[in-house]
């Protein structure tokens, strides 16, 4: 097809799906499109598409999929589109286009990969683009402001410090260096047991979110308002002991985006606690057996690799290599982004360089890799590992299906295409279903460490990207 999209496409209102993929359509997109308010797939990926992207699109409630890559699209991002409450899909890759990139609606959980190749786009860094420059006009004002703030701030914590300086000296015959002492200690003070029962309301269980391995998991709010989770550890467990010391020993040498943080810890005869970062989306179990949750076949792999991003570290980056042993959904949170953090390292092995084996039999990096491929099929086809009777398994069932029937194999919740893009979908899933394969295999001559799959995982993002 040559040629442009004229005004009239506003009378076809009853089109539902509509792609004009691998065209020669050029000029703009008229804004009379916003009147197709029953489209729910739009695709117009490789053409020659110029001008912008109509703000009246704002107006089309219903669209769930909007692919606009591969075109000569100006112009900046309208906000608007962060009010589609039903888009699940938007790809804008290898256009023209500039300005700041909306963080709301949809744009919360996009990952930065379906920005690249524009001319000038900014905003977060989260999207992997430079930030926004601010206006002369808006940086002086900014600075006064800053100016005036850190004054404020100074007469604030000055003003009633010499005070209170004084009052101690006119009282007690005090010297300066003591309360120096005074501050330095309450800068030192920890998250007290008290105000961890207050922040649960004495670990209600209203306040309850999960359970660990070896405890409970409890929301909590502290009084400076910041919001937390407490894995408080089931004394009664001797396992629990031995758990709550090597969570502390690993947690101290780690560092990674993907793996929780842990804020402090908390323990006395009978209590012990880990604090760690509150992850509001909660696990990735949830949102795989849930039927009020939904992950398409990016936000699947996207997690999936950050999960082998965080063994990559564990394996091959630690000073101490470090050895998860539990492995499964309910371990894997999601932050506000979708971004995934590995938890629950309570029966964790710290290997060093010359040891082969853990204190408890045959351990090693394999152990992860192979838990890893487990969870990878089990992501992809929503069926769990302990659900097939007798001799059969999650791997062998799909071993027998792959590749040829690949279809009846993956969630049907993840293929949201039809036609050619569909095929496409399916061997970006039979790729993924032959790296997970590759990690359960039982001959170690197959076998292949985490740097390994998170860069075949990486290719497999980008050919998904292009589909």
């Amino acid at each position: 097809m040559v040629g442009s999209l004229p005004p009239e496409i506003e009378n076809l209102k009853a089109v539902t799906q509509m792609d004009l993929s691998m065209n020669q359509l050029s000029n703009e997109i008229p804004r009379e499109i916003g009147g197709l308010q029953n489209l729910a797939y739009l695709y117009l990926r490789h053409n020659k598409v110029q001008g912008t992207i109509p703000d009246s699109m704002r107006n089309m409630v219903v669209l769930e999929f909007l692919d606009l890559s591969h075109n000569n699209i100006s112009g900046i991002i309208p906000k608007s589109l962060e009010k589609l409450q039903n888009l699940k899909y938007f790809n804008i890759y290898v256009n023209k286009l500039y300005g700041e990139i909306p963080m709301g609606g949809l744009f919360k959980n996009l990952s930065s990969q379906i920005f690249i190749y524009n001319e000038a786009l900014c905003g977060s860094s989260r999207f992997s683009v430079p930030p926004c420059p601010i206006s002369s006009k808006h940086r002086s004002n900014r600075n006064k402001l800053l100016v005036l703030l850190l004054l404020l701030a100074i007469a604030v914590v000055f003003v009633p410090m010499t005070l209170v300086l004084l009052w101690i000296r006119y009282r007690r015959g005090k010297s300066v260096p003591q309360q120096a002492d005074l501050l330095s200690t309450i800068a030192r003070e920890r998250i007290s047991y008290y105000e961890l029962l207050r922040a649960t309301n004495a670990l209600s269980e209203s306040n309850m979110i999960g359970s660990g391995s070896f405890g409970s998991v409890y929301k909590g709010i502290l009084r400076s308002g910041t919001t937390i989770a407490i894995t408080v550890f089931n004394l009664l467990l001797n396992a629990a002991f031995k758990s709550f010391d090597t969570e502390c020993e690993v947690l101290c040498i780690l560092r990674h985006r993907n793996l929780i943080k842990v804020i402090t810890s908390c323990s006395n005869l009978n209590f012990k606690d880990l604090v760690l970062e509150y992850m509001p989306n909660g696990s990735l179990e949830k949102y795989l057996y849930l039927h009020n949750y939904f992950l398409d076949i990016r936000q699947r792999l996207s997690i999936m690799i950050d999960v082998a991003c965080a063994f990559e570290y564990l394996h091959h980056r630690c000073s101490s290599v470090v050895i998860h042993c539990d492995l499964k959904p309910s371990n894997v949170l999601l932050d506000e982004d979708m971004v995934a953090h590995l938890r629950d390292l309570g029966i964790s092995k710290l290997l060093g360089d010359d040891e082969k084996y853990g204190l408890d039999g045959l351990v090693s990096t394999k152990c992860d890799v192979y838990s890893y491929g487990i969870m990878l099929l089990e992501t992809f086809t929503t069926r769990k590992p302990n659900e097939f009777e007798g001799d059969h398994s999650l791997k062998q069932w799909v071993s027998y299906l792959f590749p040829e029937a690949v279809i009846d194999v993956v969630d049907a919740n993840v293929l949201t295409s039809t036609g050619n893009r569909l095929q496409k979908e399916l061997d970006v899933v039979a790729s993924i279903m032959k790296v997970a394969l590759d990690c359960c295999a039982e001959s170690p001559a197959r076998s292949t460490n985490m740097k390994d799959f998170v860069a075949m995982l990486q290719k497999i993002k980008i050919q998904l990207l292009e589909c």
